[in-house]
């Protein structure tokens, strides 16, 4: 993720301004105020599964991005920058290694029947090989048109998932509540695989990282005893104010 970012950057003809967000200098780790930074809260969970990000052009820039939590909270986390016509070689490279199961993670209305599954394959029938989820990152418009333009994606399976819930996320807006933020799907696609501790790691860090922004632009402390804190507070070192 950090690798993406300071190759957008570098891209970059003028600064990048996160609209709605604070101008203040950022922390390089997490991306928050130091006086709200949450480093020292990372949690890292072993699983037996990985993911790709798929991102859109500026989604490594923007600050409320969730997908660095994953990054932060499942090791074999990987992420591209999305391109129709070029892309990137060691994506490929990932897509084709025999010891992941590849499927993308997108409703199964926008695309083929045929390609739709709800659940993952029993231990064994994947052929020795992990889930390796597939998420593409950008608005619900971009992410529909990185889809449908990604050929390279054409012959993977797409795992539909079901919530029971609608989304919690605060930091962005959607008009529908059944759109769930990057971090919120991940946290899903680890519940499915078994993974509770990774998932109940990632659900919290995600409501962890939401209270420090949120104070953070509001101009406000953190609260380190907030319930998010003392939910997280399992899966990554003692808590200092």
């Amino acid at each position: 993720m950090a690798r993406l970012r300071s190759a957008r950057l570098a891209a970059s003809s003028k600064p990048f301004m996160a609209r709605g967000g604070f101008k203040r200098e950022r922390c390089a780790g997490c991306r928050l105020l130091p006086s709200h930074c949450l480093c020292a809260l990372r949690p890292v969970v072993p699983t037996r599964v990985g993911f790709c990000l798929l991102m859109a052009d500026i989604e490594p820039l923007k600050p409320s991005n969730t997908g660095w939590l994953i990054a932060d909270v499942v090791p074999d986390t990987f992420a591209f920058g999305w391109s129709r016509t070029v892309p990137d070689p060691a994506l490929l490279a990932l897509l084709a290694d025999p010891r992941w199961l590849p499927m993308v993670v997108f409703p199964g209305e926008y695309v083929a029947p045929e390609r739709v599954v709800h659940t993952l394959p029993p231990p064994g029938d994947g052929a020795g090989r992990s889930p390796l989820f597939i998420l593409v990152d950008g608005t619900w418009t971009e992410a529909r048109k990185m889809l449908r333009r990604s050929p390279y994606l054409d012959g993977l399976p797409v795992l539909s998932l079901q919530p029971d819930q609608v989304s919690l996320y605060q930091l962005r807006r959607s008009r529908r509540d059944d759109h769930f933020c990057t971090s919120e799907v991940a946290a899903l696609c680890l519940q499915l695989a078994g993974e509770t501790q990774a998932a109940s790691a990632l659900a919290a860090y995600l409501d962890v990282f939401t209270h420090h922004y949120l104070q953070a632009r509001h101009q406000r402390p953190v609260v380190w005893g907030s319930a998010a804190h003392l939910a997280l507070q399992p899966h990554c070192r003692p808590l200092a104010p």
